[in-house]
């Protein structure tokens, strides 16, 4: 890794956007950070500079056999302008594992998230600051190499881009209804489905397509080779209060290590409440909404933190969870995460990293 890091600096600033009109994933900043990778040399050339399109050759092989892995983590401005990541290193250590599986060389996560700081520093007016608002920023790696063989290319480049977003949840936490897939597949073990790669993206994009012409917001996931054993929801991880026991499906090589979860099951073990990883079956899920024990649902990510689920629909069966509103237990993990980041809620898990100096006002 380069122990260096260029910056150039834009010579026309964009207008900030309205932080009570933001969207998500639409409004990109000034800059962008930048680095580069070729075999022999290593990774190179570090650099933050005006954001704007790049050139890639038409044969580059992220084109035609798909090597990119991605990342997404945010940051916070908190009451007295400070400017906090949450577990950027937890991500640097994800996006290793994922360019593991894609054979992609590794990188410097300490040298990223020095980079990611100079960056959200450089930005740092792009931050918004009003509640449940912040600064979306998403790492990605992806293959040059102008090449039509079938091999691991020999060029990659990294890119940092940021865009400010607004509250996931505008007008309250709301449960949202879910649809249980049963024909298509997301992942199976010895796949891709542990590494936050863009082709498994890309692979769901129809089941939720045909979830919400029937209704719902969401998918959840069985397992790809007996689709009975649940995994996870949507682009989220699970969870499940059933009968005073938290449960969320175990990391199988085919679930994604999310950050949010292992902060969930931190948290919970921290307060004492049973939280068990293991299999579960849609069938036990089922038996448990019959026979009253399915006391909570609510998936996990960077995104919306928690995200409850009040129905599942599974084989036009409908599980109703605690009536259709959140939980106990997913509204206290809800408040903690986010006060945690927006520092309202002291952390005492070192899980934030500040940004440079307190913003500027």
């Amino acid at each position: 890794m380069p122990t260096q890091l260029k910056v150039q600096q834009s010579q026309q600033l964009r207008a900030k956007p309205d932080p009570s009109k933001l969207g998500f994933g639409q409004i990109y900043t000034d800059h962008m950070f930048i680095l580069d990778y070729t075999e022999g040399q290593g990774w190179h050339d570090a650099r933050i500079v005006p954001y704007g399109p790049i050139e890639l050759d038409p044969a580059a092989m992220v084109f035609h056999y798909g090597q990119a892995v991605f990342e997404g983590l945010k940051a916070f401005r908190t009451e007295d302008n400070q400017i906090l990541l949450f577990r950027p290193d937890q991500n640097m250590e994800r996006l290793n594992r994922s360019n593991e599986r894609l054979s992609i060389p590794p990188i410097d996560g300490e040298f990223i998230i020095h980079a990611i700081k100079e960056l959200v520093h450089l930005e740092q007016d792009w931050v918004p600051d009003l509640p449940g608002t912040s600064l979306y920023i998403r790492p990605f790696i992806f293959a040059t190499e102008p090449c039509l063989g079938v091999r691991a290319s020999y060029r990659y480049m990294l890119m940092v881009i940021l865009s400010p977003v607004g509250a996931y949840y505008s007008e309250g936490i709301k449960p949202v209804k879910i649809n249980v897939e049963s024909n298509y597949v997301r992942a199976v073990r010895g796949g891709t489905g542990n590494a936050k790669t863009a082709g498994n993206y890309a692979s769901s994009i129809k089941a939720q397509e045909e979830a919400k012409e029937g209704g719902y917001a969401q998918v959840l996931w069985l397992d790809g080779v007996e689709k009975k054993y649940i995994e996870e929801v949507g682009s989220m991880n699970v969870f499940f209060k059933i009968n005073g026991v938290v449960v969320t499906p175990e990391l199988n090589g085919s679930i994604l290590q999310g950050v949010t979860r292992a902060s969930v099951i931190e948290l919970l073990q921290t307060w004492n409440i049973p939280v068990v990883e293991r299999k579960l079956s849609i069938q036990e899920l089922y038996e448990a909404s019959r026979n009253g024990t399915l006391e909570e649902a609510f998936g996990t990510g960077t995104a919306a933190v928690i995200s409850p689920v009040g129905e599942l629909n599974w084989e036009d069966k409908k599980i109703v969870i605690n009536n259709g509103e959140i939980g106990p237990v997913a509204q206290r993990v809800y408040d903690t995460i986010t006060g945690i980041q927006n520092g309202t809620v002291e952390d005492s898990f070192g899980w934030t990293v500040q940004v440079g100096a307190p913003a500027k006002v």
